[in-house]
């Protein structure tokens, strides 16, 4: 038997995509580091590199009832899951219509889906604010979730409709042809084979929600307050030790979601049995 060793091309790329890894990793935690430090601090003044003395105070009290960051950070997982939940029923079954029909007009549809993203998200809750004061929406959290369907809904539609683009719906008659009813057709063989994409566009959902300002701002009216909201305050009064405690929760669901669906970014689907990345 003959060991075959890796040629000098694949190691120099091995070697490059690892440098490339810690350079982004690096790019990625380094801006964070001034906000980890200020949340620690107690007097940190130019020009010196680090405080001259440290303190939790600023934990202690951004965990207390009194910052009120505990009850803002209940609020926005609310709204940023209910966004979610709302944004999946409505992705998947249009994704699925983009992925894997052609119809006349499809490419109109295809442009109205990216049309939030190209359009300002200030200007559209501009216009939207008169409508939801009408509809009595504005200053609630329902309106606030509506509107965060903004930005979230393109990426779960287009996420599924890349899915369902590469999806073999045959498999689909199959089952039903063994006498699987519609609802075991879409848990044993659908979603099996879309999920990997479905935990994606629902991560990236999730985050968008989770990150709105301006739209929360302007719908919400003040009344609604989430993280983000509270963070600008607490960064607009100059409190930077309070503002890097409120930072470091902030960002922690995001890298606890990319930690958790960083597995689930490529896959073997198991209904088509094939590789699929999204």
């Amino acid at each position: 038997m003959s060991l075959t060793h890796p040629s000098n091309s694949e190691k120099g790329l091995s070697t490059l995509l690892r440098l490339s890894v810690a350079v982004l990793v690096v790019w990625l935690i380094l801006p964070l580091v001034p906000l980890a430090v200020w949340s620690v601090s107690r007097s940190w003044y130019f020009p010196d590199l680090l405080p001259a003395e440290y303190s939790l105070r600023a934990w202690k009290y951004s965990l207390s009832e009194t910052s009120g960051v505990p009850g803002a950070l209940g609020l926005t997982s609310a709204i940023a899951l209910c966004t979610t939940l709302i944004s999946v029923l409505i992705g998947v079954p249009a994704g699925r219509a983009l992925g894997l029909y052609r119809f006349k007009g499809k490419a109109v549809v295809e442009l109205l889906v990216l049309a939030p993203t190209i359009v300002p998200g200030i200007a559209a809750a501009l216009g939207l604010h008169v409508v939801f004061l009408k509809l009595g929406l504005a200053g609630s959290v329902a309106g606030v979730i509506i509107v965060h369907l903004i930005p979230t809904l393109p990426y779960m539609i287009l996420v599924m409709a890349g899915v369902f683009a590469n999806y073999n719906p045959a498999t689909e008659a199959q089952a039903r042809s063994l006498g699987a009813t519609a609802l075991k057709t879409f848990w044993y063989v659908t979603l099996p084979a879309v999920l990997p994409g479905l935990l994606i566009g629902s991560l990236f959902a999730f985050l968008v929600s989770w990150s709105q300002y301006i739209l929360t701002l302007l719908i919400g009216g003040g009344r609604v307050i989430t993280l983000p909201l509270l963070l600008f305050n607490f960064a607009s009064t100059g409190r930077n030790d309070i503002t890097g405690a409120i930072g470091m929760i902030y960002i922690l669901p995001g890298i606890l979601i990319l930690l958790i669906g960083g597995r689930h970014l490529t896959g073997r689907s198991r209904a088509t049995g094939t590789l699929g990345q999204i």
